[in-house]
């Protein structure tokens, strides 16, 4: 028989009239295996990636808390394990969202059109340990950004550094309890995992018990380095959980409550939020030998949500029940979104016309077609939740398709160009059942309540940068980009053209990155991004309304160092000054409204601190595979006092978090302390007239209102 073909990766044995080399002289087969990056993602000078490393430095009481690392980022938990987080970027109060694109691991969170806001971006069902990277793209200056990247965009990168399984599990304060699965197979792709938690508390102070559990699973098909790569992510989420709801400082002033605690009320004891969520995607992408490239996607999801809350006590009045007022103004809000979308682009080869001139052309798409039912009523706590009121009952199907081209060419060593343009076409029909409503309707009524109507719009816009490179380790950009924010749908007239608002966003920094690659990296950048049509919270109906144009004009200085293997940092701070331009006017209804033309825009802190510090490396070895190794980690934010309408001020917030750990072989061991400062701050915080006492009526006259944040 003929003897086996030896294996192509490994050398043919030598001739034996050859001679043998010595120990010194015998060659090394090495293979060294990447991939080059399939477009160009960092265009301004506020364009920053967060790898795994420091993500891990500090500790995060839930996965959503990376976002903290980026800067001009906080976020905060006012409402519960059920409801979105509070984000804040850059000079936006994003309120759940509706100022910045999110997308994890390729899928897009933000919902349009939500009852609760505007761009509700819920990253409840975030793991921790699957976050392998944080981009994070501050302004809007690449044409992939699309709908609600206003203030910025965060993407998620998701994947599993340690393979095989991980079990682990937490308890602490307040009978809190996390506990984690997960597979990531061995010889796998890192992108390759599937992950589930669970997570309750009882919660500090009254009413804020919750429960959530989640799970994510990626999986990437193809060898590193193939022509073509398949990958699939599947999520699912849910969560419920109780709420304190707002209360009056000078009630917790005067030990009417606690500020822990929440009012005695039925209306009160009856807030809670339901929240569930599925998603899926397909992103298959190719790279081609000569280096063209190109992505394909296609994503669905579902989202259900339920909400009952109570800002404002007892001071609505009934429209459709006659004499009817002081039943609790306990909102409810239930929302349902389906979504489907597909996306797709292809870069071409570069193309090389001179000595000192190449660069590729993009082009792509992207679209998303959303079916919403959403409805807002008024509940009596006190009668099984009876309603007495309603303020919202429709159904809208929406759809936003987005062309873009981008090219990327560079001139000689010193210049490059990014000259994009990207153009949505928005339409939706809406289906508002209680339209053309008639507050206690006669039975002489000639036409019965319901307005049925369609809009279309479009949406465009430049998206530009340049980057000069003078020194290898020292770049000057520059980027201007106009972005767009959809319209809530409801807000629309028939065959009006969607008025979108518009963002005009200019971002002008530096970049220095001396010694060593990752030694230590600058950036410092000054920017000014300017709304036609900006959104606060309205208490009243617990969602947003529009105030009017406004512009924010800022700067960030951020540092990043690892001078030693086992030591990593980063400090960023922000500031940022914010303007209400044009702010509605006075009404019979609102004669002294809340906002002026050239206040501070509320809610918006004008200083955002952020650091981080981790240390981690081995302690000792005491034979392979095993070693012990121990880690320290501290994470510190700060939000100076923000504005609040009708010239109030709130609390500054300093928030200081750490941790230690060991780890031996597959045994890890760790404590965590988060607010280690025991600093008592809110984690949100309004200024608006409510009115929380039966017995003795109060004027209606603006107060400051806090949901508190946790404690030590």
């Amino acid at each position: 028989p003929e003897p086996p073909a030896p294996d192509v990766d490994e050398p043919s044995p030598a001739p034996p009239d050859a001679a043998t080399p010595t120990a010194e002289e015998a060659p090394i087969d090495v293979t060294v295996r990447g991939e080059r990056s399939l477009r160009t993602e960092d265009r301004g000078a506020s364009s920053f990636t967060i790898d795994r490393d420091l993500l891990e430095a500090a500790p995060r009481q839930e996965a959503a808390e990376v976002l903290r690392s980026a800067p001009g980022v906080y976020i905060g938990r006012g409402e519960g394990l059920a409801v979105a987080h509070h984000y804040m970027l850059r000079g936006f109060d994003a309120e759940h969202g509706q100022d910045i694109e999110m997308r994890v691991g390729g899928l897009p969170v933000n919902l349009p059109s939500h009852v609760h806001g505007q761009g509700y971006a819920d990253l409840g069902f975030l793991i921790a340990e699957t976050v392998d990277e944080l981009r994070v793209h501050e302004g809007v200056y690449d044409p992939r950004q699309g709908d609600f990247a206003v203030a910025g965009t965060f993407d998620l990168r998701l994947g599993a550094r340690d393979r095989g399984f991980r079990i682990a599990s937490s308890y602490g304060r307040f009978n809190t309890f996390r506990q984690l699965v997960m597979w990531a197979p061995d010889e796998q792709p890192g992108e390759t995992f599937a992950a589930a938690q669970y997570s309750r508390t009882d919660g500090f102070g009254e009413r804020r018990q919750g429960q959530s559990a989640s799970g994510v699973a990626q999986a990437m098909f193809g060898e590193t380095g193939a022509a073509w790569r398949h990958r699939i992510i599947t999520v699912m989420h849910g969560a419920r959980a109780e709420l304190a709801g707002v209360v009056r400082a000078d009630d917790v002033e005067a030990g009417v409550v606690d500020y822990y605690g929440a009012y005695p009320y039925p209306t009160a004891r009856a807030q809670d939020a339901l929240a569930g969520r599925v998603m899926a995607g397909y992103f298959p992408e190719y790279r081609g030998a000569r280096g063209d490239n190109a992505q394909l996607g296609v994503w669905l999801g579902f989202d259900d949500f339920r909400l009952q809350e109570n800002f404002t006590g007892f001071t609505q009045i009934s429209q459709t029940l006659e004499g009817v007022s002081g039943r609790g103004d306990l909102i409810e809000q239930q929302n349902r979104t389906f979504s489907i979308g597909a996306e797709s682009r292809y870069r071409t080869r570069p193309y090389r016309p001179a000595w000192w001139a190449e660069g590729t052309v993009e082009l792509g798409f992207t679209g998303r077609f959303d079916a919403i039912s959403q409805t807002q009523s008024l509940l009596d706590a006190t009668v099984r939740g009876q309603t007495w009121d309603r303020r919202i009952d429709a159904t809208i199907h929406g759809a936003d398709l987005g062309l873009y081209g981008d090219l990327d060419w560079r001139f000689t060593r010193y210049l490059r160009l990014r000259l994009g343009m990207r153009a949505d076409v928005l339409f939706y029909d809406i289906d508002d059942r209680l339209g053309n409503f008639v507050p206690l309707s006669r039975p002489d009524d000639t036409f019965l309540q319901g307005f049925r109507r369609d809009a279309y719009g479009v949406a465009a816009g430049p998206r530009t940068s340049a980057e000069v490179t003078p020194l290898p380790w020292l770049s000057l950009r520059v980027a201007y980009g106009e972005g767009y924010r959809s319209p809530q749908a409801r807000t629309l007239d028939d065959g009006e053209r969607a008025p979108y608002t518009k963002v005009r966003s200019g971002d002008l920094g530096l970049r220095l990155s001396p010694g060593r690659a990752g030694l230590v990296t600058v950036t410092a950048a000054g920017f000014y991004t300017h709304l036609s049509d900006d959104v606060v919270f309205e208490p009243r109906e617990g969602r947003l309304e529009r105030v009017g144009a406004t512009r924010r004009l800022g700067g960030v200085l951020a540092a990043e160092a690892r001078p030693l293997s086992w030591l990593i940092g980063q400090l960023s701070l922000t500031y940022v000054d914010a303007a209400l331009l044009e702010p509605p006017p006075a009404t019979a209804e609102e004669p002294q409204p809340p906002f002026t033309p050239g206040q501070n825009l509320p809610y918006v802190p004008p200083v955002v601190v952020r650091a981080d510090l981790g240390v981690a490396g081995p302690l000792a070895r005491q034979g392979r595979p095993w070693a012990l190794s121990g880690r320290l980690g501290a994470g510190f934010s700060y939000l100076s006092p923000r504005p609040l309408p009708y010239g109030g001020a709130s609390d500054h917030v300093p928030l200081l978090d750490v941790s230690a750990g060991l780890k031996f072989g597959p045994l890890d061991l760790g404590a965590s302390v988060f607010n280690a400062l025991n600093h008592r701050y809110a984690a949100i915080e309004y200024n608006f007239a409510s009115d929380w006492d039966l017995a003795s009526p109060r004027p209606r006259t603006p107060a400051r209102h806090i949901a508190a944040g946790a404690p030590l």
